[in-house]
Parts: C-alpha cells; sequence; structure tokens
C-alpha cells in the first residue's frame, strides 16, 4: 500500500547540546542538475525552498516491509533546475566576498558524485559564470580605485606580506620588465581561449559598498590540485623540454608561525584586473588533469583549490603612501575548492591509472567525511576524539577552517536520474551530517587607530593644487598680467589736464613736468624694488641649483650604494635560493626516508606478527612433542618389559627342551652301555640296571645342550611361541635281562638283531620296570 504523505525518515534523537552564540554551523546548500533527457526516471524531487525528497526509483521502491521508502533532507537553502548563476552567487559567495573585503577568511567547497555538475557551479560557462569568475568581479568593482601599485605588497613566501616602498615597488617594477621572457611552452602560446569572453554579463556586475577607503588593497591568486593524495601547482612556469619532459614535482604542507597549514613554494600571482586573474586561472585549468569515463566526458580526476588572497594595509595620516609597518599589513583569503565526485568502478569500468585514480578519490572524500563525523561526535557528546587531518591533504590543508579560522560553505550537486539514486543518498547524508557541525566565528582583525577620511581630504587637496597650478600656468597668466599692470597704473599719479588753450599759460606745463617727474620717482622706485626682488630671486635660484647639485651628488652617491646593495641582494638571493632549493631536496629526502621508515615499520610489524604466530605455533608442537615422547616413553617401557617377560619364557622354554635332548641322550648312551657290558660279561650274573634319574630345570640349569639326535622344523605360534614338527623319530628298545641271556646262551642270531633294533628305535613308554624309557620332544 502505497503511503501519499510520508514523513521524513526518523533518527536516533541525540544529546541535546547548548546553543552557542560564538560558533556558526556549517552552511550547507544544494543544487539539483536537470536531467539530460527529459523523459529519464527521477528519484528527486523539491518540496521547498530548503526541503528536498529522495524517492527510490522503480526497481528498489518496496523495502522489506512492502512499504515505499521515501526520505526527506533539509538545507540550508535548495535551488532547482530553474536557478541561474546569479542568484546561487547572490545567496552563497557574495556573503564570503564581503567578509573577504573585511579582512576574514572563508571556505568554498562543492561536493557530489562525478557528472552532478560541480565544475559548471564553480567555472561555468560563456555567457554563464561561475561562483569563481563572480567573486573575483565583484572583489575588483569593489576595490579597484584603491588599489596599490605593483609590488608594494610582495610575499615572504612563509605564508605572510611585506611591504616595500615606493622607491623599492618602481626599481622591482623596472627590473622585472627589463628581464627577458621566458620561453613558454608551446600550449601557452597559443591565443587567449575563447572561453574567456563574456563570460560575465555587465549587467549582472556585483559591488560591495562597505569598503575602508583609508586602506591600499593588493590581490594575489594561486591555483593547486591534490592528486593521488599529492600536491602540484598548476602555475608553476616550468620549462619545456619536448625531448625529455619532466614530470612536474609536487608541493608539501607547512605550518606558518600563526599555525595557519599553507603550500610550501606555490606560485602567487599578483593581479589587478578581474580579466587578468581569470586569465591566469584558465592558465592553471588547461594542466588540470581531467579524463573521459563511462559516466562523464570531462571528468575531474583532482581535486583543484583556487586561493584569492587579499592584502590590505593603511595609509599613512597624510593618507597619500602606505603605512610602512608590517604589523598592519592584514591578509585574508578565501579558497574556491572543486572536489572530484566519487564514483564506483563497477559502473565507470575504471582500469589502471583511472581506477588508481578513483580509488584515491574516494579515500580523500572517506577522510572528509570521517573529519566531520568526529567533529561532530565530539562537538555533540562532549568528548575530545583526535580528528584525523593528516589522512589526507584535502582535510589536513583545510585544516584551519575547521579550526575556527573563517566561514565554511559547501555546495552539495546532485543529479535527479534514477541511476545515480544509491550515491545520492550518500551525499545527502553527508551533507545532514556536516550540517550539525560547529565552525568558530572569525573574530575581527583590530583596525589602525588613524583618522578616517585621509584618502578623500589627500584627494580634495591634490584636486585643490592642481586647479591652482593651472590657473598660474595655463591661459589665466595673461589676465593676471593685465590686472597687475592696471593695478601698477593706478599706483602711479593721476594726469592733469594737458590742454593749451593760451600761448601764455605757464602753469600747465609746470604741472605736467611735476606729475611725471613724481611717475618718473615711482617708476624708479619699482624699479629698484623690482631689481632688488630679482637679485633675491636670483640668489635663491643660485642656492637651488646649489642644493639640487649636493642632491644630485648625494643621488648619485645612493644610486652607488644602491648598486652595492643590489649586488649584496642579488648574492643573498641567490644563497638564499641554494638553500631553498636544499632546503627542498632535504625535506624531498625527509619525506623519502619518512616513507621508507613506515613501510620498514610496517614491514617490522608484519614480520613480530609472523615471529610471534610461529612461536606460538612452535610452542604447541613441543607441547605436543613433548606429551607424544611422553606417551611413547610409556609404550616402549611396556613394549620392552613384554617383551623382556617372553625372552625370558622363550629361554626357560629353550633351556628345558635342551636339557630334554640331553637327557635323551645320556639315556641312549647309558642303555647302549648297558648293551655292551651285557654282552660282553654275559658268564656273569646281570645287574638290573638303575633307573635314571630326570633331569631338572635347577640341577641342569648351567648344563650345555648337546646337538638333538632327533630331526625336526621349528615355527613360530600365534602367541608368541614355537613348535617342532619332527620328519625323523628313532625308537629304542629294551628286553627283559632274562630273556636276552636265554636267546644268547641259544647260540641263535637274535641278539644282535636285538642290538640293532635298539639302536634304531626310540624308547618307548612302558608301565613295567623292566622296560625300557621312551622321552618325547616337548613342543
Amino acid at each position: 500500500m502505497q503511503r501519499p504523505n510520508k514523513g521524513k525518515t526518523p533518527r536516533r534523537p541525540g544529546p541535546k547540546k547548548t546553543a552557542n552564540i560564538d560558533k556558526d554551523p556549517v552552511g550547507v546548500y544544494c543544487r539539483i542538475r536537470p536531467l539530460g533527457v527529459e523523459d529519464e526516471e527521477c528519484c528527486l524531487e523539491m518540496i521547498s525552498s530548503s526541503t528536498i525528497q529522495l524517492h527510490a526509483p522503480d526497481g528498489l521502491k518496496a523495502n522489506r516491509n512492502g512499504e515505499y521508502k521515501e526520505t526527506q533532507y533539509s538545507f540550508k537553502k535548495a535551488f532547482g533546475i530553474n536557478t541561474n548563476q546569479l542568484e546561487l552567487f547572490e545567496d552563497v559567495a557574495k556573503p564570503l566576498i564581503e567578509d573577504l573585503i573585511h579582512c576574514k577568511n572563508g571556505l568554498l567547497f562543492t561536493y557530489g558524485v562525478t557528472g552532478s555538475g560541480k565544475t559548471f557551479t564553480m567555472t561555468g560557462s560563456p555567457g554563464e559564470g561561475g561562483l569563481l569568475p563572480r567573486s573575483l568581479d565583484m572583489l575588483f568593482n569593489s576595490i579597484g580605485p584603491f588599489q596599490a601599485k605593483r609590488f608594494v605588497f610582495k610575499p615572504d613566501d612563509k605564508n605572510g606580506m611585506e611591504i616595500q616602498g615606493q622607491v623599492d615597488a618602481l626599481l622591482e617594477r623596472q627590473k622585472r620588465e627589463s628581464q627577458p621572457t621566458v620561453p613558454k611552452t608551446p600550449s601557452s602560446r597559443q591565443k587567449a581561449d575563447p572561453e574567456l569572453a563574456d563570460m560575465i554579463n555587465s549587467e549582472e556586475a556585483c559591488k560591495s559598498e562597505n569598503v575602508d577607503e583609508d586602506c591600499c588593497y593588493s590581490v594575489f591568486v594561486s591555483y593547486i590540485e591534490i592528486y593521488n593524495n599529492y600536491i602540484y601547482d598548476l602555475l608553476e612556469d616550468a620549462p619545456f623540454d619536448p625531448i625529455r619532459p619532466k614530470a612536474p614535482q609536487s608541493k608539501i604542507l607547512r605550518e606558518d608561525q600563526n599555525h595557519n597549514m599553507y603550500v610550501a613554494g606555490c606560485t602567487e600571482v599578483e593581479v589587478k584586473s578581474t580579466e587578468e586573474a581569470f586569465e591566469v586561472f584558465w592558465t592553471g585549468q588547461k594542466k588540470r588533469r581531467i579524463a573521459n569515463t563511462e559516466l562523464n566526458r570531462e571528468s575531474s580526476r583532482s581535486h583543484s583549490v583556487f586561493t584569492v588572497k587579499l592584502a590590505q594595509a593603511p595609509l599613512d595620516a597624510d593618507g597619500d603612501h602606505i603605512l610602512q609597518d608590517r604589523n598592519q599589513v592584514n591578509v585574508s583569503q578565501l579558497c574556491l575548492v572543486d572536489l572530484a565526485g566519487s564514483e564506483r568502478n563497477s559502473r565507470t569500468r575504471a582500469e589502471g591509472s583511472r581506477l588508481r585514480e578513483a580509488g584515491n578519490i574516494n579515500q580523500s572524500l572517506m577522510t572528509l567525511r570521517t573529519c566531520m563525523e568526529v567533529l561532530r561526535e565530539n562537538q555533540m557528546c562532549g568528548t575530545n576524539k583526535m580528528v584525523p587531518y593528516r589522512d589526507s591533504k584535502v582535510t589536513h590543508l583545510f585544516k584551519n577552517y575547521f579550526d575556527g579560522e573563517g566561514k565554511v560553505r559547501m555546495i552539495v550537486c546532485v543529479n535527479p536520474k534514477a541511476d545515480d539514486y544509491d550515491e545520492t543518498m550518500l551525499v545527502m547524508r553527508f551533507a545532514e551530517m556536516t550540517q550539525e557541525v560547529e565552525v568558530a566565528r572569525p573574530v575581527d582583525r583590530p583596525i589602525c587607530g588613524l583618522t578616517a577620511g585621509r584618502r578623500h581630504r589627500n584627494r580634495v587637496f591634490r584636486d585643490e593644487m592642481t586647479r591652482r597650478m593651472d590657473e598660474r600656468g595655463g591661459s589665466g597668466s595673461s589676465v593676471d598680467d593685465t590686472a597687475l599692470l592696471d593695478q601698477m597704473m593706478e599706483s602711479l599719479p593721476a594726469l592733469p589736464r594737458c590742454e593749451l588753450l593760451d600761448p601764455a599759460d605757464d602753469q600747465t606745463l609746470p604741472r605736467l613736468m611735476e606729475v611725471l617727474e613724481r611717475r618718473h620717482r615711482v617708476r624708479q622706485m619699482m624699479m629698484e624694488q623690482f631689481n632688488k626682488s630679482a637679485t633675491t630671486l636670483k640668489s635663491m635660484f643660485q642656492q637651488f641649483d646649489s642644493q639640487i647639485n649636493s642632491k644630485e651628488t648625494i643621488v648619485h652617491d645612493q644610486r652607488s650604494k644602491l648598486s652595492e646593495k643590489e649586488k649584496v641582494i642579488n648574492s643573498q638571493k641567490s644563497e638564499l635560493e641554494r638553500l631553498e632549493k636544499k632546503s627542498k631536496t632535504l625535506e624531498y629526502k625527509i619525506d623519502i626516508l619518512q616513507k621508507t621508515t613506515n613501510m620498514y615499520e610496517q614491514d617490522k610489524r608484519s614480520l613480530q606478527q609472523e615471529l610471534e604466530t610461529r612461536e606460538q605455533r612452535l610452542h604447541r608442537e613441543l607441547t605436543e612433542k613433548k606429551r607424544m615422547e611422553q606417551r611413547m616413553q610409556g609404550m616402549v617401557t611396556d613394549t620392552k618389559h613384554k617383551w623382556e617377560k617372553e625372552c625370558e619364557r622363550r629361554v626357560n622354554a629353550k633351556q628345558l627342551e635342551m636339557q630334554n635332548k640331553l637327557w635323551v641322550k645320556d639315556e641312549k648312551l647309558k642303555q647302549l652301555k648297558a648293551i655292551v657290558t651285557e654282552s660282553s660279561g654275559s658268564g656273569f650274573p646281570s645287574e638290573r640296571p638303575e633307573k635314571p634319574e630326570r633331569p631338572s630345570r635347577e640341577r641342569d640349569h648351567m648344563r650345555s645342550a648337546s646337538p638333538s639326535p632327533l630331526q625336526g622344523n621349528v615355527f613360530k605360534t600365534r602367541g608368541g611361541g614355537q613348535a617342532v614338527q619332527f620328519t625323523d623319530i628313532e625308537t629304542l628298545r629294551q628286553e627283559c635281562a632274562m630273556a636276552s641271556s636265554r636267546k644268547r646262551h641259544s647260540g641263535s642270531g637274535d641278539g644282535a638283531a636285538h642290538m640293532e633294533d635298539i639302536e634304531n628305535r626310540a624308547p618307548v613308554p612302558s608301565t613295567s620296570s623292566n622296560l625300557g624309557y621312551q622321552k618325547r620332544r616337548k613342543p
């Protein structure tokens, strides 16, 4: 069942935090890009000026419960597909330019999936200039009449500014103009890019009215890119070698005396107009790494950072020259960052270097997300976890902004097409979480305590002096001379009437002569006064000439000293450049050694883990071996006892067998002896032979066994004993003595036959005492 009005997905309520008036949350804005195809499926909808609803496409709408999944996200302000570049600039970037003029830093970066319009938002196109050209245009429209001459402000290569006098700045300009131009690369010899023209319409020009007229300003720009977590200077003017082109050298991050991070050795160009600044930007833009992927024809493969640095210093009390005090110089900067888009390799089908670039881009964006999460947790839960700024060059460079060195603004660019639903959801979650991070409000810089309006008073005074000089030396000189002549004529005595009506008139001529004489005396007095004034003026001119000659001598001496100083400065500069090169080489070696050390430490840890694993395994094997040895020793002992008993039994059986054989042999010998004795002494009465004693084991234990007269084969039995199978049996027979004597007395030959029969047969057992004995062999 479809839910027509589904509210925002509830989130886990976090701990309540107290409002802090000294901190401002990160300003997060959202801009929706128009669809490329009108009939394409859309997964994004703008509900209000600050709320966006994200719904899953048709294939992913139903969740586990079969409901339609819709999520709402809130921003500081959301811009739809019909928003133009001017509206976006006035809401997002214009306040940052106002803060830049008032000595406050700012950070503005675009974030989103690849192909979501980040570069267009930042740079724009002809007729639709983005945030960067509009920011430059507003800055120069505001401070244009109050800019200082070139090289009055000079970077000190340590993220600071120095002030040079008018003479030093003039010499620097003359020196730069007299130097031969460095040969440029072939790509930079081409004409200006047509995209530079008509970037901003004159009707859309903006200007700040709150500019301090009692200060002088100068603008410096720099342009870097972060590619594969290495920093490269896009404005570095390296000589181009077509035979052996050299790869650009990466830059390192350093910390200045105010604990602010900056790129060491980065080129800072002083610009005096919007066109000049944007031309410098476009020169670096041509060197930026872009590539063609499955999702974007011109995909940015690096994070670009365009820094606008504004240096300002107050005028002196007369409002004529810059105050030569380095402590009164204020430097503020605005960083405009175009982050590379996050992407999935399964969609872009990147391989080789493109795959490595995508991995580094995703890793740096993941580090940015981790830093935001840790900052949010520290602020909301009161923890003090270390923020991993150093895991990526992007977060390490902008560490100071998140620690309270300026305002932070983020523009989330989204593409509403359904294919980007998963990536857009992750971007929305990150944006919503970033809004909960608070950044310390920047503190206003102290202003010099001189009287305001110094520049205006000096300008009015100069205009008045110019007007007076024009009046004296221009067309008004003749008028002044006529007036002066009229005044002099009025100071002379008036002429009387000179008409002579009577020849005898003797009064008119004397009066006329008297008046003329008085006029003559006045004229003489005026001539004397004029001569005195001329003499005085001449002496003054001579004095001025002598002073000028002495000044020229002093200037000549000063020029000779200046040339000597320039030689010393050049030698010191060359020595400084040599030391800087050596320092860079050593830093590069230190970096390599640090990386090597890290590799060795990782190898050491892995080897230690492997060694511990092998020691544990060896210990287990040794324990098993000991248990096996104990078990085998027990088995050997039992087997030894068993075989000792078996051997003893067999030895006893063998001894008994041999004794039986020996007894049978003795018995045979005794019977044979008895027969021989009886046959030799037949005349004597026969004596009954004594019954031989059967040998016992105790008595015949030490008697050696003689060879057995019996013949047979010996076999081993199943129980461990032996069995004998006889192949020849000898039978002994003995008859009574009386019968034998009778036979021998009869004279027949039966005695000999009987004797032969006894010798050839074995004894037969009998119960009669007169019979012989028969012994059978035991098996």
